[in-house]
């Protein structure tokens, strides 16, 4: 199976080459329509939590592989870098950029749709919400999801996007092959069988092989999930762990340490007539668990303790237990309430419980230390099987990722570095490898022991893009070890510590 027909890939970088004979000021003619004006608030980019923005050299809005070319052209003539930014979902630095940024929001159709064959092929700028709504008009749907659905594909595919189930693996597991322009402007093929290690390195390669212009990704017929969700004392987690997340398709559990509960959320397939959460709807409930918890966040900026209680009555508030029927992606998606910093990590499944009663230690002491933080609600706990995919932080292993947030009431800034960084600390000492999308300190001496593939993929990188114009600041500090204030994170923070 391919993406694009090798008659056309061969007529398409022919093409490439005629982009070399162009002047300059030819160049940046024949890209007049696809350029962000400078007065345009589109021409600056802040992350969908506002945690980090940049304002680019120039932002690039193409509609066709004929513009992206003619992008690439330009960057290697003038010596920058080019940023591959879909819906800027990472709430790190990794789609910032001060040289130029390339867009895909107008690279965003369904090309082909083969319900027998059970693929569809799509373009990487395409929103996960997007393509769901147009699979549901053939029937289909995709095997899983992550919390959210408002990502491009190939922002998904290419930092490991995960949802949970311990036997599903990260949504890039379901390409069967991708086009992808090289820095060079050459469009090359690759799957499992052709260009494997670029294939294998472009899958949570965060943008640094090149542009993903198709994606062949498998898809199954439309289905249901009947979800229950009950709250569970922790120790009884604990007790049961392994049968808790075996008892269903798709596991995903929410701590709250400070209620010692856990919020058990089980889904599976099912034929049954849709449920919808009839509680959930209306203004009362909406004000309760919405509205009335961000105020009280905002007050906890000034009084911490009041983080305590108020996790306490979210916890209070969805203890009841409850049973939803509805369409796959309705039940995978959940809501992420409000703008928030947030990390997370991977650690083998095997360790799960001796890692959970370490942090339970630890966040009951934390608000007490120096520097002590309050933290917010809920952890979440999701489960993936193993995959072969180079940079996956579920590469070879069973996974429990584990993730914790400090959300940021109407916008406004909170503490958080100090826990995150002790979090970090503790989670790396259960083998644990960082979702590449969100913040971590780890650089190439940290991650290559995690990685059997670490050294390849950089091979990899190296000989697809030798000059670097697809590396930001993200990419260099993390993959290519590079130090200073150059590369400094906080560069493109929006509120500095």
């Amino acid at each position: 199976m391919t993406t694009v027909p090798q008659n056309h890939l061969s007529s398409k970088n022919a093409a490439a080459a005629d982009t070399k004979n162009l002047s300059t000021s030819t160049l940046y003619q024949l890209l007049q329509n696809c350029i962000v004006p400078a007065s345009s608030a589109n021409a600056k980019f802040a992350n969908w939590s506002k945690t980090f923005h940049c304002v680019p050299l120039m932002v690039f809005e193409p509609s066709d592989i004929d513009q992206c070319r003619l992008i690439f052209q330009l960057a290697r003539r003038e010596g920058k870098t080019v940023r591959i930014v879909g819906e800027g979902l990472s709430p790190s630095d990794l789609a910032c950029t001060s040289d130029f940024m390339l867009r895909t929001n107008r690279l965003n159709k369904l090309r082909v749709v083969d319900p027998e064959k059970q693929f569809v092929v799509c373009d990487g700028g395409i929103k996960l919400e997007d393509l769901e709504r147009e699979l549901a008009t053939h029937q289909l749907a995709l095997r899983n999801l992550g919390s959210i659905s408002m990502q491009a594909m190939g922002g998904v595919i290419t930092t490991a996007t995960h949802g949970t189930g311990i036997e599903f693996k990260v949504l890039g597991d379901d390409v069967l092959s991708l086009s992808l322009l090289l820095a060079d402007g050459t469009l090359v093929y690759c799957s499992r069988r052709e260009n494997e290690e670029l294939f294998k390195a472009t899958l949570c390669g965060m943008g640094s092989t090149g542009l993903v212009i198709s994606v062949q990704i498998r898809v199954e017929p439309a289905f249901r999930l009947r979800e229950s969700q009950e709250t569970r004392p922790f120790d009884d987690i604990l007790e049961n762990l392994h049968e808790i997340v075996h008892q269903a398709q798709h596991v995903r559990l929410w701590w709250y340490p400070q209620n010692k509960s856990v919020r058990v959320c089980s889904a599976d397939r099912t034929t049954e007539p849709e449920q919808p959460d009839v509680n959930a709807r209306g203004f009362l409930p909406v004000f309760l668990t919405h509205h009335l918890v961000e105020f009280f966040l905002f007050l906890a900026r000034f009084l911490p303790f009041l983080a305590f209680y108020i996790a306490r009555y979210v916890a209070w508030m969805e203890s009841a237990p409850k049973v939803v029927v509805g369409e796959s992606g309705s039940i995978l998606r959940t809501d992420c309430r409000f703008a928030q910093h947030t990390t997370e990590w991977a650690i083998p499944y095997e360790r799960t419980k001796e890692c959970l009663l370490y942090l339970r230690e630890w966040l009951e002491q934390e608000p007490y230390t120096t520097d002590g933080t309050y933290p917010h609600f809920p952890i979440e706990l999701r489960f993936s099987a193993p995959d072969d995919i180079w940079l996956s932080p579920a590469y070879g292993r069973r996974t429990c990722w584990i993730g914790i947030i400090q959300f940021k009431p109407y916008g406004l800034p909170v503490r958080y570095q100090e826990l995150f960084r002790r979090f970090e600390t503790i989670m790396t000492s259960f083998s644990g490898r960082p979702h590449w999308a969100k913040p971590h300190s780890l650089g190439p001496a940290q991650l290559r022991p995690l990685y059997p593939h670490f050294d390849d993929f950089v091979r990899v990188v190296e000989r697809v893009d030798p000059h670097g114009m697809f590396r930001n600041e993200c990419v260099r500090r993390h993959i290519f070890g590079e130090q200073g204030s150059a590369v400094d994170p906080r560069v493109y923070k929006l509120y500095r510590p």
